[in-house]
């Protein structure tokens, strides 16, 4: 009876343990790396490629408005996001788009409890990861790019009517405010506070390619459309921690703990338009983006994204 509850007991604890850790959040650094890298990825989403207005050899002008809202516990990253393109037919087959984009994000948090890590800056006098209490933020992100494309129409094949995509931008995302008061909760430093911030500016070049699937039903029309986004280079992410006695800046990669910032990007669409008012709704981004970012970015909890575009 005594070793039934014993191994009773092991059990509930191992059991206990298991659900803390599947529970467990993601230290400060981790997550907060992650809200602008999902800003990126929506913005890739709403890339205006596709739905082109573009007959013979007439110029078409797409304007799109977007707003995405992240959120990971009571960080948020939200805000509207802009673009405009044109694009010009230069044969019964090919096109040429240039587009330029411009999003602006506000950062906010309530009291976040997470660990205290420093990837950036390994040398701090604190030991980590640590318990702490995260507050304040109070800041702005900008992404901001331009960039061209050409597109290639097809008939044949398996696919049916079809177009492929292909093309650079570069972009540049910045993190301004990006600043948390800190007060570590646990440990021989407990009570210590501080301020840790994320500050930086993210330039990258980043080759797409993609393929859109139109179809046509009367006065409406669909558009399926996939696109693969790599930014280039990868970015060790920036850090700058204060407390008692010391004031470091760091970059994780100089740091030698690697270069985390600007994932691979893989998002998915399906555009539905009203075609006499050239009006436009992507329904696909906003179930897709909202199921699949959770899972690419870890720590993430929602993500939404509305997306409209009109073309003339």
């Amino acid at each position: 009876m005594q070793n039934y509850a014993a191994k009773s007991a092991i059990s509930l604890v191992i059991a206990l343990v298991a659900m803390a850790q599947a529970q467990a959040k993601e230290d400060i650094e981790f997550v907060q790396e992650h809200l602008p890298e999902v800003a990126m990825d929506n913005r890739y989403a709403t890339l205006p490629l596709w739905n082109t207005s573009v007959t013979e050899m007439m110029p078409g002008v797409n304007a799109q408005a977007s707003f995405g809202d992240t959120s990971a516990g009571s960080l948020s990253i939200s805000g509207p996001m802009f673009s405009l393109a044109r694009e010009w037919s230069l044969s019964p087959r090919w096109q040429l788009r240039v587009f330029g984009f411009f999003d602006s994000f506000q950062l906010r948090s309530g009291l976040e409890r997470r660990d205290l890590q420093t990837l950036f800056a390994p040398q701090t006098p604190l030991l980590r990861p640590v318990a702490a209490e995260f507050s304040g933020l109070d800041g702005k992100a900008t992404d901001l790019g331009i960039g061209a494309a050409v597109g290639w129409d097809s008939t044949k094949g398996f696919l049916g009517e079809h177009r492929w995509v292909g093309g650079v931008l570069w972009q540049r995302m910045s993190l301004e405010d990006y600043r948390f008061q800190y007060r570590i909760t646990a440990g021989p430093a407990a009570g210590v506070n501080g301020t840790i911030d994320f500050d930086g500016d993210y330039a990258h070049v980043v080759p797409f390619a993609g393929l859109e699937l139109p179809r046509h039903y009367g006065r409406w029309s669909t558009n399926t459309h996939a696109l693969l986004a790599l930014p280039l280079p990868r970015r060790g992410v920036l850090g700058h921690i204060t407390g008692p006695g010391f004031d470091i800046y760091g970059d994780t990669s100089q740091a030698g703990n690697g270069k985390h910032f600007g994932d691979p990007s893989l998002t998915l669409g399906y555009t539905v338009t009203y075609d006499p008012a050239h009006l436009s709704v992507d329904l696909g981004t906003l179930l897709t983006q909202g199921l699949l970012e959770p899972y690419v970015h870890r720590g993430i909890e929602r993500n939404l994204l509305l997306s409209f575009s009109v073309e003339w």
